[in-house]
C-alpha cells in the first residue's frame, strides 16, 4: 500500500483522512440524524429520532434522562452523540438547543409527509419541491469545506481524472466529468466495473479518482477506488454513508444528504440531488483556480456547438 498503515486503520474505525474533526453545527445535526439514522443500531436509531423530533425536549435531559426517554443505555447516547460528530453528551445538548432555536425561528420547518398514491398532481409538485430543498439544505450543512477544498486542489493540478458511478450515480459521474472536459482538463466517467478497474489500475500519484455511490458500499465502485488508492493517486468519496467501506480507501471524503426514501420515492432519486450539488462545488471551486484556462475553454465550447442551437 502507498498509504501510511495509521490512515487505514484510522478510516476503519470511521474517520477519514484529513477530517477537520469540528462537530457539526445545529442545521447540520438535523441533517447528519437523516443521513445516517438508517445504518445506525435499533437502539442507536431511537436516540438519533428522538433528537431529530424534539430537540427542544433532549437538550434538557441529562444522558441519563435521555436514555430512559428511549428504553436504551447511557452508552448508547453517548455512541449515538459521537457517531453524530460530537465528543460527548454534552456538545450534542448545545447543538440541540441551537437547532431548537431555528426551528422555532422559522427557519427548520418540519419535514414533509411521504407522498401518496392518491396525492393530486400539484401535492406531488409541492413535496417534490420541498424534498429536494432540505436535501440540498441538508448536504450543504454538512459538507466538510476543508476536505472540499482539498478535494478542488488535487483536480486542479490533476493529470488525469477518472470518475466512478453505477445506475444514478452513474449519471452523475458524467455530469462531472463532462464539466471538466469543457474547461480542458482530462477526465473519465465509468459506469461498466471491468473498464473502471483496468483504468483504475494505470493511475499513479497526480492522478485523481472519484468514487460516487449513495450507500458507500457499492463493490463495482469501491473496487477501482481501492485499486487507484493503492496506486497513489488522491482519491475522493462522494457518499451519503460517511463511514462506509468507500471511506477506507478515500483521502477526502464529502458526504451527501438525501430526502427520505419511500414507496415512490426510491433512494436513487433523492440522493442525485445532494451528489449534483457536490460535484457542482468541485466544478466551481476547479474552474475559479484554473480561470484564466477554464474561461477561453468554456468560450471555446461554447462556440463550437452554437451552431446546434440555431433554429
Amino acid at each position: 500500500m502507498t498509504r501510511d498503515v495509521k490512515e487505514i486503520f484510522a478510516r476503519e474505525r470511521g474517520g477519514s483522512a484529513g477530517a477537520s474533526g469540528a462537530p457539526p453545527a445545529p442545521a447540520a445535526l438535523a441533517a447528519k440524524v437523516r443521513t445516517l439514522g438508517p445504518s445506525m443500531t435499533r437502539s442507536m436509531r431511537r436516540v438519533a429520532e428522538a433528537v431529530a423530533s424534539d430537540p427542544a425536549g433532549c437538550a434538557a435531559l441529562t444522558v441519563t434522562g435521555l436514555a430512559g426517554l428511549t428504553g436504551t443505555s447511557e452508552a448508547t447516547v453517548v455512541r449515538t452523540a459521537r457517531l453524530l460528530g460530537y465528543p460527548g453528551y454534552r456538545d450534542l445538548r448545545l447543538a440541540l438547543a441551537g437547532l431548537a432555536a431555528q426551528q422555532q425561528s422559522g427557519r427548520a420547518p418540519a419535514i414533509t409527509t411521504d407522498i401518496a398514491v392518491d396525492d393530486p398532481i400539484s401535492d406531488v409538485v409541492a413535496k417534490l419541491a420541498y424534498d429536494e430543498q432540505q436535501t440540498l439544505a441538508d448536504t450543504a450543512a454538512g459538507l466538510d469545506t476543508v476536505q472540499l477544498a482539498a478535494a478542488v486542489t488535487a483536480l486542479t493540478t490533476a493529470r488525469r481524472t477518472d470518475v466512478y458511478g453505477v445506475g444514478a450515480s452513474g449519471l452523475v459521474a458524467q455530469d462531472l466529468t463532462q464539466k471538466l472536459l469543457r474547461i480542458g482538463l482530462m477526465a473519465h466517467a465509468h459506469s461498466d466495473p471491468h473498464l473502471a478497474v483496468t483504468n483504475a489500475v494505470q493511475l499513479r500519484a497526480g492522478d485523481v479518482a472519484i468514487a460516487i455511490t449513495h450507500s458507500g458500499s457499492t463493490g463495482d465502485v469501491i473496487e477501482p477506488l481501492r485499486a487507484a488508492f493503492e496506486r497513489g493517486a488522491t482519491t475522493v468519496a462522494v457518499t451519503g454513508r460517511p463511514d462506509g467501506p468507500v471511506t477506507q480507501y478515500a483521502d477526502h471524503v464529502l458526504t451527501t444528504s438525501t430526502a427520505r426514501e419511500s414507496e415512490l420515492r426510491p433512494a436513487a432519486m433523492s440522493s442525485r440531488t445532494g451528489q449534483l450539488l457536490v460535484v457542482d462545488c468541485l466544478f466551481v471551486g476547479v474552474a475559479q483556480r484554473t480561470y484564466e484556462k477554464a474561461a477561453p475553454a468554456l468560450s471555446a465550447s461554447y462556440e463550437a456547438l452554437a451552431h446546434r442551437h440555431r433554429s
